[in-house]
């Protein structure tokens, strides 16, 4: 907490400036280890998204997780998913897990924003790849079955569907 205090001291932040967001400072990263200047820039970007700003909170979980500071990670999301939030964040965190070859803890979060999305052609495109790439084709074909039902005319989800045929992860 004191390199948080520091840098928000350091970027002119205060009382009379509650209102302006925190800016990162060079003192937080230059001539830094990489790991030090890293927490030091997430920190001021945890603080810049806010309480409300899910998307932004898991960004920052993502780097810290991907990064391998996975315990800072986790407790980004386990403070997201523990209070009230969008289908779109359960999803997102996934993603993150995916990404990190966890199909064990992206799976069943996966499954449960599909459950709520039975309309998202995209997600079942994505998802399906996912499972696909995890070796059950028979719920990545259901999956891209009902993609397609949704919105067959969509390259988009075409090339999702291809790719994972030939071992592309799907793209963001």
């Amino acid at each position: 907490m004191t390199a948080v205090a520091v840098v928000l001291f350091g970027a002119g932040i205060g009382a009379s400036h509650a209102a302006k967001k925190p800016q990162p400072t060079a003192a937080a990263y230059h001539q830094k280890a990489p790991e030090d200047a890293a927490k030091a820039l997430l920190e001021v970007a945890l603080v810049q998204a806010g309480k409300n700003g899910s998307w932004e909170r898991i960004g920052a979980g993502r780097v810290y997780y991907l990064g391998g500071l996975k315990a800072q990670g986790q407790s980004v999301f386990d403070g997201i998913l523990s209070g009230k939030h969008e289908d779109s964040d359960v999803y997102r965190i996934a993603r993150v897990y995916a990404e990190a070859g966890e199909w064990a803890k992206a799976k069943p979060l996966f499954d449960r924003f599909i459950a709520g999305n039975r309309d998202d052609a995209k997600a079942h495109a994505e998802i399906g790849a996912h499972y696909l790439l995890q070796g059950d084709r028979a719920t990545a074909e259901r999956m891209f079955d009902r993609a397609f039902e949704l919105e067959g005319d969509s390259p988009w989800i075409t090339e999702y569907v291809a790719g994972a045929y030939l071992g592309v992860k799907p793209q963001e």
